[in-house]
């Protein structure tokens, strides 16, 4: 046994999605906000993150957004070891408010989307295995510090983000003001759908237009190898300008590369789109959009009547 050799498991292990037992240990005592030990991480961890950077890097350089290339550079990112999130805070911090915080794995939606209110960004701590380099299907920490904290630095998107919070909590507002107890769960799984649509198609999967032309903005492209350059390159996708009531009735699967795409004109464009999809969610509009993918998740939802009592 590696403990016979005065050599931990988690020191075999690491801090690999699936296999870590630190962050396993945390989640079963309910802890979703722990530390980064970053003493844990293994030379085979720091490896995958190298490979999946170097791989990358010529595809940034052509297919992302001038200001997730800058976000790069502002915050130091390594490119040859998994980063300190301390580090990235550090840099981060002055620059929006955002920090990094790191977190055991699944946190509640409302949780989520209120603690990007406070300018938090829940950050998973592990990295993929380097078998499943190409794909994972749930975050590790290649997608959320590579693909999504670069964009962090940049001011108006990341008040868009604190937006999407005031969204969520909205949408406790008017979950509280429904007195039947069936319809309220009823309109509230509509507006997180709707909400969870526009995330998708923004944050996760957004286009914007630039003076090179179409470029990614949305992090799981950004920390796609495959999807990166399928999302502008390739004629089996679409991609059209972002319509709220297009993309809050569009559903969505997360299992291939995604056929349709939407497209924003600037930071400053999202941040008024997020804008008019609370006032739309103040109108009822949100109330009915079209059944289908996501499914809610009962503890997203749950997270969500929590708070309006």
């Amino acid at each position: 046994m590696p403990e016979a050799f005065g050599i931990t498991e988690e020191l075999v292990t690491g801090l690999t999605t699936g296999n870590a037992p630190f962050v396993e240990e945390a989640r079963s005592h309910g802890e979703s906000f722990i530390e980064q030990r970053y003493e844990l991480y293994s030379p085979a961890n720091h490896e995958a993150w190298r490979s999946l950077c170097e791989r990358i890097r010529p595809r940034w350089e052509r297919y992302a957004n001038t200001h997730f290339l800058h976000g790069i550079e502002t915050l130091h990112l390594p490119y040859d070891r998994i980063p300190r999130l301390s580090d990235i805070n550090r840099f981060l911090h002055p620059l929006t408010g955002f920090q990094a915080r790191p977190v055991s794995g699944y946190v509640p939606a409302f949780v989520f989307f209120d603690r990007l209110r406070q300018r938090q960004f829940p950050t998973t701590i592990t990295i993929r295995p380097a078998d499943k380099l190409d794909y994972l299907p749930e975050p590790d920490i290649f997608h959320d510090v590579a693909g999504h904290v670069p964009m962090h630095t940049e001011k108006a998107f990341a008040d868009a983000l604190v937006r999407f919070g005031d969204c969520a909590h909205t949408a406790v507002k008017i979950a509280a003001g429904i007195p039947d107890d069936e319809e309220r769960v009823r309109r509230l799984t509509s507006i997180l759908t709707g909400m969870s649509r526009f995330f998708w198609f923004t944050v996760e999967f957004g286009l914007m237009r630039s003076p090179r032309g179409v470029c990614a903005y949305g992090s799981g492209l950004l920390s796609s190898f495959g999807e990166l350059q399928h999302s502008i390159e390739s004629p089996q996708v679409g991609r059209y300008p972002l319509q709220i009531e297009w993309v809050i009735n569009q559903s969505f699967e997360i299992d291939h590369y995604q056929p349709l795409l939407f497209i924003v004109d600037s930071f400053e464009h999202l941040f008024d789109l997020v804008d008019e999809l609370e006032r739309w969610m103040r109108e009822g509009s949100l109330n009915n959009v079209a059944p289908g993918p996501p499914e809610i998740d009962e503890r997203d939802l749950r997270s969500f009547l929590d708070a309006t009592t």
